[in-house]
C-alpha cells in the first residue's frame, strides 16, 4: 500500500462530507491499511462540538460510517483480487456511543471486515480517544452497479 490514504488513492475528486478529499468543508478523514485493519486518525475542530469539550454524536456517526465504508471497499477489492475498489454505499450502520468523545485529542478509527459475501461487507469499527473506545459501529456496505446514483463517485 502506498503512503496515500485510500480516499486520496482511489477517489481524489470525491466530495463526500465525511471522507471526500474534494470537500473543503467536510471532515476529510484519511483511511490507511495497517495489516488486516484500516486505521484513520482525525482531530476535531471547535465547530464539531456537541457541548464544551465533547464531540457531536452525529459527527461520531459520520466518521464511523465513512471509515467503515472505505474498509468495506478495500476488503471487497482485496477479496476479488481487483486493482480498484468497487463503489460501495451504506446499507445500514448501528452506532453505540459508549462514553463522551473528547475534543482535545487526536481520535483513532479502527475497522475490519467481519463478513464478506457477494459484493457485501459487514464491518466492525471503533472510535477511540486516548486508547479508550468512545463509540462502536457495525454496518453493512454494498457494492453498487451502473445506474446507481453513487456508482461513478470514484
Amino acid at each position: 500500500m502506498s503512503d496515500a490514504s485510500l480516499q486520496d488513492t482511489y477517489a481524489p475528486t470525491n466530495a463526500c462530507f465525511g471522507c471526500g478529499p474534494a470537500n473543503a468543508e467536510g471532515l476529510r478523514i484519511k483511511s490507511f491499511v495497517e495489516g488486516d485493519e484500516v486505521i484513520a486518525r482525525w482531530r476535531p475542530s471547535p465547530h464539531h462540538q456537541a457541548f464544551p469539550g465533547v464531540l457531536n454524536g452525529g459527527i461520531c456517526g459520520a466518521l464511523l460510517d465513512c471509515h467503515s465504508n472505505w474498509t468495506a471497499a478495500w476488503a471487497l477489492m482485496r477479496a476479488a483480487g481487483e486493482q480498484r475498489p468497487p463503489c460501495t454505499v451504506t446499507a445500514d450502520f448501528h452506532v453505540k456511543l459508549r462514553r463522551p468523545t473528547p475534543m482535545d485529542v487526536e481520535l483513532t478509527l479502527r475497522a475490519h471486515a467481519a463478513e464478506l459475501a457477494d459484493g457485501r461487507a459487514v464491518i466492525e469499527a471503533t472510535l477511540e480517544a486516548d486508547s479508550k473506545i468512545t463509540a462502536t459501529c457495525r454496518g453493512t456496505f454494498v457494492a453498487v452497479s451502473e445506474g446507481h446514483p453513487a456508482f461513478h463517485r470514484w
